[in-house]
C-alpha cells in the first residue's frame, strides 16, 4: 500500500530540513515512508524506521551502492554529479525527478531533495500495488493485440485456397507484426528450397535455392514437423545468404526458426528475422510465432490439398466431360450437355458414340445418367463407359450388353446405378436405321419430316439394381431430314417458369422439338438446351444431357461452281437456299 506520505511535497520536506544540519528532523524519524539522507559522496548520513525496515543495509556510515538497489545508487550519482556543475548558490536541475526500480520483491519511487549542507534526502514511495496494476493493464493490451493480430490471420489465411497466395500472406504477417522480416520455406522439391521472402518493406519475392536446410540451425527439423529451436541457440552470424531476404539492410540480430504443421504432414517452416538493433525473441514472443504458425500451416496445407482435388477434378473433367460430336459415316450426330449448379462440372450425365467395330458401318450412341453427383459418381460414370467401349464386339444385341454391364456394376458392390439409353445407327439407303433400347431412361422422341414427334416403344430395368435386365429394342427408320434426340431427365423435370416451380414436362419438350423438323441435328440440339435455359433462369437445375441423331437431307447438285443445295420438306425446290 503506497504512504500517505506520498502526497506531501519533498520541497517543503527539505526546507524541514534545513531545520538542522545533523540528522533528520523528529518529524521525519517517525514518517510511514522511508526516508534516506545521503552525502554527496553517497555515504549514508540517516535513515528513519520505515527506511531501515525496507533496506537492512541502509545505516548510518553505509555506502549508499552497498545499503540500496544499484538504481537508486546510479541515480544519487548523476545527482551528486549535477550539484558539483551547478552555479554557487544554485541547485541542479530537474531536482526533482523521480526515479523508479525494484527493492526485492518491492517496486519504489524516489524523489529527491537537497539539504542547505548538500545531503540528498531521498524520499521512497512504495508503487508496488500501482506497479502490478500498470502490468497487468499492459498485459491485457497486449494480449488484445495478439488476438487481434491472429484474428487478422485467420480472416487473411482463410480468404484463399491459393497455396502460392498463403505463403504470401504467411511472410508479409509474420514480417508486420513478429519481427523485421520472414522467410516461409516449403519441403523440399528436387533439390530446391521453395521460398518466399518478405522484408521491413512488406514486398515479397519467391526464390527456389539450391541448398541445403541442415545449414540454418533448426531448419531441417522444423520442415520435418520437429519442435522449434529456441532463437537464443542460433546464431545468427553463421546463417547463410539466402535465409536473409532481399533488400533486407542492417545486420541481422536474432532469428526463429518454428515448423508449420499441416494436417499430418508438415506444410513447412517459418523463418523470424530480426535486425541487430532490436531485442531478440523473447519467450512470449516464440509463443505467438509458434500458434501464428500452427494457424498459417493449416491454411497452407488446406491449400495444398484443395489444389490437389482440384488437379484431380480437372483430369476427371477432361476424362469424364461429354466429347464433341460430328457427323459419323454418313449419320448426324450432335451432343450438348450442361452440368448442375452444383456438381463442379462433374455431374451424372454422360454420352459418347462409338463407330462400329470389325467392318460394322453400325455406330453406337450411349446417353446415360448415374445416380448422384461428385467424385463417386463420375467414378462410376467412367467405369461405365470403359465397360461399354470394352462390350463393343457385342452391340449388336443391346440387351446381352446391357446384362454384361449389369454384371459388371453388381460385381464392383457399388450402392449406385444408372440409367441407359443405346442407340444403334447405320445409313439405309437415303435415310437411317435405329435400333434404341432404354434401361430405366426416358425413351427416345423422333421428329418427323411433317413435325410429328414419336415416342420410341422401348423400355427396360435400370443397371445396377436387378440381377437381370428386362429390356426390348425398337427399330425405326429414319427419313432425311428426320431426328431423334436422346435426353435426360434433367430436361423434362427442369424447373422454372413465371414462378419458378414448373418443371419443364415432356409435353413442352415436344412441342418445342415438333417446331425443329427438318433441322439438322446441331440445331436441334441448340434448340432444345436454349429453350431449357431459358426455362429454368437463374434457378437451381440437375444436369441436363442431349444427343441428337439425324439423317441429312439428300443434296441436290447445282450448277457447275455452286454449292450444292439441301432439300427441305415442305418447302418448294426454287425457293430453298443453297447449304
Amino acid at each position: 500500500m503506497e504512504s500517505s506520505i506520498c502526497s506531501q511535497s519533498p520541497a517543503g520536506a527539505g526546507a524541514n530540513a534545513g531545520a538542522g544540519t545533523g540528522g533528520v528532523g523528529g518529524t521525519w524519524l517517525g514518517a510511514p515512508q522511508p526516508v534516506l539522507v545521503v552525502s554527496p559522496a553517497g555515504t549514508v548520513r540517516e535513515a528513519n524506521r520505515s527506511a531501515a525496515a525496507l533496506l537492512p543495509s541502509a545505516v548510518p556510515g553505509a555506502s549508499l551502492p552497498e545499503a540500496a538497489p544499484a538504481w537508486l545508487a546510479l541515480a544519487h550519482q548523476r545527482l551528486a554529479a549535477a550539484a558539483e556543475t551547478a552555479p554557487p548558490g544554485g541547485s541542479p536541475d530537474r531536482q526533482d525527478e523521480a526515479v523508479r526500480g525494484e527493492a526485492g520483491d518491492r517496486f519504489l519511487e524516489a524523489r529527491p531533495s537537497f539539504r542547505e549542507d548538500g545531503a540528498v534526502v531521498w524520499w521512497l514511495t512504495d508503487r508496488t500495488d500501482r506497479r502490478r496494476a500498470e502490468l497487468a493493464e499492459e498485459e491485457v493490451r497486449l494480449e488484445r493485440r495478439r488476438t487481434e493480430f491472429l484474428a487478422e490471420a485467420s480472416n487473411q489465411l482463410l480468404a484463399s485456397l491459393n497455396p502460392r497466395r498463403c505463403m504470401e500472406v504467411t511472410a508479409q504477417l509474420a514480417a508486420r507484426h513478429l519481427a523485421d522480416a520472414a522467410v516461409v520455406v516449403a519441403p523440399a522439391l528436387d533439390g530446391r528450397l521453395p521460398m518466399t521472402y518478405c522484408g521491413p518493406d512488406g514486398r515479397v519475392t519467391r526464390h527456389d535455392v539450391l541448398a541445403d536446410a541442415r545449414m540454418v540451425p533448426g531448419l531441417s527439423e522444423a520442415l520435418q514437423g520437429f519442435p522449434p529451436v529456441p532463437s537464443r541457440w542460433i546464431d545468427p552470424a553463421a546463417a547463410p545468404d539466402w535465409v536473409v531476404p532481399p533488400g533486407f539492410t542492417g545486420t541481422v540480430g536474432s532469428m526463429a526458426v518454428t515448423p508449420l504443421p499441416g494436417h499430418g504432414v508438415p506444410a513447412g517452416a517459418l523463418i523470424l528475422v530480426r535486425r541487430s538493433d532490436r531485442t531478440s525473441f523473447s519467450e512470449s514472443e516464440e509463443t505467438l510465432a509458434r500458434i501464428f504458425a500452427a494457424r498459417a500451416g493449416a491454411a497452407m496445407s488446406a491449400a495444398r490439398l484443395y489444389a490437389e482435388q482440384s488437379a484431380i477434378s480437372r483430369v476427371l473433367m477432361r476424362e469424364l466431360l461429354p466429347p464433341p460430336l460430328r457427323p459419323l459415316r454418313g449419320v448426324e450426330f450432335a451432343g450438348g450437355y450442361r452440368p448442375s449448379d452444383d456438381s463442379e462440372r462433374i455431374g451424372g450425365d454422360f454420352y459418347n458414340v462409338h463407330p462400329g467395330t470389325g467392318g460394322d458401318e453400325e455406330c453406337l450412341a450411349v446417353l446415360g445418367d448415374v445416380c448422384g453427383k461428385g467424385l463417386e459418381a463420375a467414378a462410376l460414370t467412367g467405369k461405365i463407359r470403359n465397360t461399354v467401349h470394352a462390350l463393343l464386339p457385342l452391340a449388336t444385341d443391346h440387351v446381352r450388353l446391357l446384362n454384361l454391364l449389369n454384371g459388371a456394376l453388381l460385381g464392383s458392390r457399388s450402392t449406385r446405378f444408372a440409367t441407359l439409353v443405346l442407340a444403334s445407327a447405320v445409313r439405309s439407303g437415303d435415310g437411317v436405321r435405329l435400333r434404341l433400347t432404354s434401361a430405366g431412361h426416358p425413351a427416345p422422341l423422333i421428329v418427323r419430316a411433317g413435325g410429328r414427334v414419336e415416342e420410341a416403344a422401348t423400355r427396360g430395368c435400370l443397371v445396377g439394381v436387378l440381377p437381370e435386365i428386362r429390356a426390348n429394342t425398337a427399330v425405326t427408320e429414319l427419313a432425311p431430314g428426320e431426328t431423334c434426340l436422346l435426353y435426360t431427365d434433367g430436361i423434362t423435370e427442369a424447373r422454372g417458369g413465371p414462378f419458378g416451380d414448373e418443371m419443364f414436362g415432356e409435353q413442352r419438350l415436344q412441342d418445342a422439338l415438333a417446331e425443329c423438323a427438318g433441322m439438322p441435328a446441331e440445331a436441334v440440339v441448340e434448340r432444345v438446351q436454349m429453350l431449357a435455359a431459358e426455362w429454368v433462369g437463374s434457378g437451381r437445375h440437375d444436369d441436363m444431357a442431349v444427343v441428337a441423331i439425324g439423317a441429312p437431307l439428300r443434296r441436290r447438285p447445282g450448277p457447275a461452281g455452286t454449292p450444292a443445295r439441301r432439300a427441305v420438306p415442305g418447302i418448294p425446290p426454287q425457293e430453298q437456299h443453297p447449304g
